[in-house]
């Protein structure tokens, strides 16, 4: 039963999750879990409609391109301020994408066409590119599109101040608590808090899945972003409680060491992606989780269609077997990183350890948190890593960009690819995506065709299905799937 004070509306809205909020305040440098909190706190000039699939307005409130593709203007919105109190216009929009190129961390490559930015008066401002790009797309990126009050952003890292214009400011951060962040609503907003609005935000983690469910039910939070197949269901038929189950654009991925270790043998790498058994996992994830078609999931350009991955024992035992090992040949061990905590990563290790059990090949699988499973990765000491990745921008480019372009040194390419051939074609992709739509879909299911069966770098199980559980009291939730377990909170209303 959710208590009657809840049923009044909140002041504050409540969000719980299993893992640590924030992992670094820059919004230059920003790249992990904390997209959530800065989404709230930051804006950017676009940010991605989901029902018309594409750009819409943010902070920019109109833009064009030239033919080309390589000149873009952006008229900005007027009467913005920052939290510092300084006024948003085209030469702080200039001043914080040049700070965040300049600086080249984390999602900045999204920024990687322009060449020059002019500001033409104090509300329009000008891109010049190296290359046609979709501007209008990389700058609603959920990572490293900010604009922000560079005057004021070396001071963020304390966790104490900001330097957005969005909705709400930090009050508070807790680094390692339970009650992890609160912000508070900026009273100078240029949307203004007319009407009923969360005057708060309070992020909470709390790691297990039914204590999450439990502070819910008692209205101590509001909006829990992931529940097990079971408590979903129980949510369902729960009084007071909404769910919302609903498509991303979140896939899981198998990334496979091809630079060292017994993995660097395409036929190990082949035979363990042929011997998962892709439908009884779809089956196990009780709708938290959809097949996969290629790299890009359905709703974005590069989406290969009837590329459903299928399972081949036969064929994986005879890889083995070629390669030395597999039944009545030498054992091999191969080693597995994923989440500490994630049920459905645990549930398909426990499928893939009994499988390859079965075919004289042990895995060993390690649970981590996450900041220490990705440092072990950009060591490279594992065969197999296990992770989620959603796009930086709305586009299938951020999945070929990031994970499969050769870097060095390793961000998230954890596979170690180096593959020129690849690396040409990926390069393009930007510029055929203004300039030739479908050589660019082409390209892509090359691409996928290459990476996935040619090299066989990489497996990806299933696209994530989200099963979000609030409040009854919450009105006007809807799940952007550019912006992965975002809760945009202003746009939120709670029930008088």
């Amino acid at each position: 039963m959710i208590p009657t004070s809840a049923a009044k509306g909140e002041s504050a809205f409540v969000y719980a999750q299993h893992l640590d909020v924030i992992t670094d305040w820059d919004p230059a440098t920003s790249y992990s879990n904390e997209v959530k909190v800065l989404q709230n706190v930051y804006e950017t000039l676009t940010i991605w409609d989901p029902v018309n699939k594409k750009a819409g307005p943010r902070l920019a409130t109109s833009w064009k391109a030239t033919s080309d593709g390589r000149t873009w203007t952006f008229n900005l919105r007027q009467g913005v301020r920052f939290h510092s109190g300084r006024e948003l216009d085209a030469t702080a929009v200039k001043q914080a994408i040049e700070r965040t190129m300049k600086l080249g961390q984390g999602a900045s490559y999204v920024w990687d066409a322009v060449e020059t930015i002019r500001v033409n008066d104090p509300h329009s401002i000008t891109f010049g590119l190296k290359y046609a790009a979709p501007l209008d797309l990389a700058a609603s990126a959920a990572y490293a599109a900010y604009i922000y009050d560079t005057s004021v952003v070396e001071k963020v890292r304390d966790g104490k101040t900001d330097a957005g214009s969005g909705p709400y400011t930090i009050a508070n951060w807790d680094k390692g608590g339970e009650h992890q962040v609160t912000l508070k609503a900026f009273d100078g907003y240029w949307g203004g808090w007319d009407g009923p609005h969360y005057r708060s935000i309070r992020y909470r983690v709390v790691p297990e899945p039914e204590r999450r469910w439990e502070l819910l039910q008692n209205g101590q939070v509001s909006f829990v972003d992931r529940l097990s197949p079971r408590l979903f269901a129980e949510a369902r038929r729960t009084p007071g409680v909404r769910v919302a189950a609903t498509p991303s654009f979140q896939t899981a991925m198998l990334l496979f060491n091809t630079r060292e270790g017994p993995m660097r043998d395409p036929r190990v790498r082949k035979a363990v992606q042929r011997v998962i058994d892709y439908p009884r996992v779809i089956a196990s994830l009780r709708g938290a989780g959809t097949a996969t078609s290629g790299i890009v999931p359905a709703g974005l350009p590069g989406h290969v269609r009837n590329r459903v991955p299928r399972q081949h024992l036969e064929q994986a035992r005879l890889l083995l077997q070629n390669a030395g090992h597999g039944p009545g040949g030498r054992p091999l061990t191969l080693t597995l990183t994923y989440a500490d905590g994630d049920a459905d990563q645990q549930m398909l290790v426990s499928m893939l350890t009994a499988a390859l059990k079965e075919l004289n090949v042990t895995l060993d699988a390690d649970a981590m948190p996450w900041l220490e499973q990705w440092d072990r990765g950009k060591k490279g000491d594992q065969d197999i890593f296990f992770m989620y990745w959603w796009p930086d921008y709305a586009d299938g480019y951020s999945w070929l960009g990031n994970v499969f372009r050769s870097k060095d040194p390793v961000v998230f390419n954890l596979t170690y690819l180096k593959d020129q051939v690849a690396d040409n074609q990926i390069d393009q992709l930007p510029i055929l995506s203004v300039t030739d739509r479908s050589a660019a879909e082409e390209t892509v299911a090359d691409l996928t065709e290459r990476l996935l069966d040619q090299r066989t770098v990489a497996v990806f199980p299933w696209v994530v299905r989200y099963q979000r559980a609030y409040l009854g009291t919450v009105a006007g939730y809807d799940d952007n799937p550019a912006y992965p377990d975002v809760v945009f909170v202003y746009d939120l209303r709670p029930a008088a």
